[in-house]
């Protein structure tokens, strides 16, 4: 294959960042299945609701063609100039630094970390959320339905934030496949169970809920606005470009590491949609108008409890894994960003080991490293005690990445690299696709941000 990228870390840090690459089909698939459904998935039946049976399921299509089209470009700029044989782009932002030029380059550093940031924000909601969730349901299962069983969010982001502290340690995002299986198979089940109990519900209503137009609303004004605010929510279940190339950076080849990461894509996208339409299209058919904003909420914390309870289990362990994946490229450009600019610094550079540490093996540490990853996770924990309002954090996360990280820099990046000419039949339809996703994008963008402030200011 075509020789590696000339990237200018220390020797220590470059052997830090990459070793071996050992990914496969399978694994790669793991990571974007792990990636995509997050806390995305359990808005769905909220967001079908507001846009209506035909609306809603004909939109998580779309995007799931739209997230496709976009993966399929991007796997070719993973090497350049030349797709199989050119040199290495070991990360999305090394990519448009080669394609596009520097502006775009700190453009797209500035987006794409600012949507890693707000992510992990997102799962630590999520997570507090599902813990608090199980909590409530044992008190109600242990004192009965009528106790006061209400507990506040705090303890739970703070415990959430104490596992990521210690998880972030982890060296790096090659190292993570067996978390990221542990993590996909998490969110099979709590989507199967979501599936399972909103199907349960349809039968025991003895009807379908629901109707074309969504939840009826008091103004055209209001309903526009959550209609777009759910198109940002489906938009942010489906965004994993941003880390796209971070993980075909962990496929050994041959083959070559595009093919192999289109055919995950494919499949990945495929089991997802599956699941995305049936976790919302049965949380609407149960609930109909009143389709909860986190699905497993919809179903009270009663009987069956135990089952609930193993869903929000299930939420809690994957979003352990979720957080990481959307992490770790962050941790590493935070960290190589320090090195390159202090690189005789023992503080940043040196490695220390201690190996008396029964039954652990022996531990490397980097003073760096802990103060670094320790004080990113304390702040996205804090900013999620600020802000705890799941749905709008979703849309504007998601409409704010959709555009720019998902459709712009790829389109603009498989133009340069196919050398595509202005005002052909391939740039005309190229450039009509990203200005359809652009509108898109700046509609649900406004709707999300007027959600989001409208729940600060009723809090």
């Amino acid at each position: 294959m075509g020789e590696e990228s000339g990237d200018h870390e220390t020797p220590l840090l470059h052997s830090y960042f990459s070793p071996k690459r050992t990914g496969t089909l399978w694994s790669c698939t793991a990571h974007i299945i792990t990636a995509v459904i997050g806390s995305g998935v359990l808005s769905f039946a909220w967001s079908v609701a507001q846009l209506g049976w035909i609306a809603g399921p004909a939109s998580v299509i779309c995007f799931a063609i739209i997230t496709y089209v976009s993966s399929f470009l991007l796997a070719d700029c993973y090497r350049s100039p030349d797709p199989i044989n050119g040199t290495r782009n070991r990360s999305y932002i090394d990519a448009v630094r080669v394609n596009l030029g520097r502006t775009q380059t700190l453009l797209c550093g500035l987006l794409q970390n600012l949507l890693f940031y707000g992510t992990g924000v997102a799962y630590v909601i999520t997570t507090s959320t599902s813990m608090r969730a199980i909590q409530r349901s044992y008190c109600y299962h242990k004192e009965g339905h009528e106790a006061l069983c209400s507990y506040g969010e705090t303890i739970y982001l703070l415990v959430f934030g104490l596992v990521q502290i210690l998880i972030s340690q982890i060296p790096d995002f090659h190292s993570m496949e067996w978390l990221s299986i542990v993590a996909s198979i998490m969110s099979f089940t709590y989507c199967f169970i979501g599936f399972g109990l909103s199907f349960a519900k349809v039968i025991e209503n003895g009807r379908i809920k629901g109707s074309i137009t969504g939840v009826p609303e008091a103004s055209i004004a209001d309903k526009l606005w959550l209609a777009f605010q759910a198109l940002g929510d489906i938009a942010f279940a489906y965004g994993y470009s941003i880390i796209l190339l971070e993980i075909q950076d962990t496929l050994k080849s041959p083959p070559p590491e595009n093919k192999t990461m289109k055919k995950a894509s494919m499949a990945a996208i495929f089991i997802t949609t599956f699941f995305y339409l049936c976790c919302g299209c049965f949380g609407y058919a149960a609930f109909g108008s009143l389709a909860p904003g986190n699905l497993l909420t919809g179903f009270g914390f009663y009987e069956p409890y135990w089952l609930i309870d193993l869903a929000n289990a299930c939420i809690v362990l994957h979003l352990v894994g979720a957080y990481q994946i959307y992490s770790q490229p962050v941790f590493a450009f935070g960290e190589r960003w320090f090195t390159k600019k202090f690189p005789t610094s023992r503080f940043v550079n040196n490695f220390y080991t201690f190996k008396n540490i029964p039954p652990l093996p022996p531990l490397k540490i980097n003073l760096l490293r802990v103060c670094f990853r320790t004080a990113y996770v304390a702040s996205t924990t804090a900013v999620a005690m600020i802000f705890p309002y799941f749905n709008d954090v979703l849309g504007v996360l998601g409409a704010l990445s959709f555009w720019p990280l998902a459709i712009y820099f790829p389109v603009e990046m498989y133009m340069v690299q196919n050398k595509i000419d202005s005002w052909t039949r391939k740039w005309i339809v190229v450039r009509t696709f990203s200005l359809f996703c652009l509108f898109v994008t700046i509609i649900s963008l406004v709707a999300s941000i007027e959600g989001l402030i409208s729940a600060k200011s009723s809090s």
